[in-house]
């Protein structure tokens, strides 16, 4: 068995131990949906979704199915949603997210990427009494190397 094979093998045994553990059906959809958002490094939209699963060898899946299949997955805790600069929903698996809530990002708006920087993100400010924070993001914004060069040089 190739390394490749080994590793989604695992991945959809995590997955399926993952949505069983929450009370879930673990159903082909929801195993190859969080298999898939477990094995990439960034947030994928639904339309990056579609096509990772249509070439994974086990066939398309339906895009009813997969907008159903997301829901069930967002509303369980499994998988986080999350507008990108375009309003463009994106999706990763929850623990992706938690990793990356102990550090800070930057998102590219010429072209999209979200880069993990090597610094903390700020303490949260004192919140008046009777407020509770339920989470906090900081998103810093602008033009990545790349992107910076293409504008100095055109």
């Amino acid at each position: 068995m190739s390394r490749m094979n080994r590793r989604g093998s695992k991945s959809s045994a995590d997955a399926t131990a993952k949505i069983r553990a929450i009370g879930q059906r673990a159903t082909p959809g929801r195993v190859r949906v969080l298999s898939l958002l477990g094995t990439v490094p960034r947030g994928l939209t639904h339309q990056d979704i579609e096509t990772a699963l249509a070439r994974s060898g086990e066939g398309p899946m339906d895009r009813v199915t997969l907008y159903r299949v997301l829901d069930s997955l967002v509303s369980a805790g499994l998988v986080l949603r999350q507008a990108d600069e375009s309003r463009v929903f994106r999706f990763s698996a929850a623990g992706q997210a938690e990793a990356h809530a102990a550090h800070a990002h930057f998102r590219c708006d010429g072209c999209g990427r979200v880069f993990c920087l090597e610094a903390p993100p700020p303490a949260a400010p004192a919140l008046p009494d009777g407020f509770r924070l339920s989470r906090m993001s900081l998103d810093l914004r602008g033009a990545c190397r790349d992107c910076a060069a293409k504008r100095r040089a055109g």
